[in-house]
């Protein structure tokens, strides 16, 4: 596996530069680690409260001072009932960073709606070297009015890519 670059402090100007240091700026910002997760398991909820899709990935960092690349597409999200809207949220661990959907779905008619998938990018800076959890969690702004994310025949996708700084 590889190792962070630590790249000097400055270069003086007029100096020569050395074959070290271009190494070391070869190395600078390039990735690191890639970890990638699917899941396909149908997951519904009629609560208001958030809870988890099934679309989770761990990595562990190399160095604390990475920034973790989190590439979401949450696929297959519908909503069944009138007045009824999803929203999909990413944690690492249990702590909220983007809300990637806030109102997924919503229409003023009875009709059921599968309004496809939902997707971000996110730059993340855990400041850790410790094994960390990112996932999506969701919920219906309406109780006991089913939102399903992850219908039958989807397959959603978490990447995370460590990031040298």
């Amino acid at each position: 596996m590889a190792t962070p670059t630590n790249l000097p402090a400055t270069q003086t100007t007029g100096a020569v530069l050395t074959a070290a240091y271009m190494n070391d700026l070869r190395g600078a910002f390039r990735v690191l680690q890639v970890v990638n997760a699917t899941y396909s398991t149908q997951t519904a909820t009629s609560s208001s409260s958030f809870s988890d899709t099934g679309l989770t990935a761990t990595i562990t960092p190399q160095s604390s001072s990475s920034k973790i690349l989190v590439v979401v597409n949450q696929a297959s999200c519908y909503k069944e009932i009138n007045n009824t809207y999803m929203t999909l949220k990413l944690l690492r661990g249990a702590s909220n960073l983007i809300t990637i959907e806030g109102y997924g779905g919503f229409t003023n008619s009875t009709a059921p709606n599968n309004f496809g998938s939902c997707s971000a990018m996110y730059l993340d800076s855990p400041a850790t070297t410790s094994a960390t959890t990112y996932k999506t969690q969701f919920n219906s702004n309406n109780n006991n009015q089913q939102t399903i994310v992850q219908t039958v025949g989807g397959t959603s996708t978490i990447t995370l890519m460590e990031i040298s700084a």
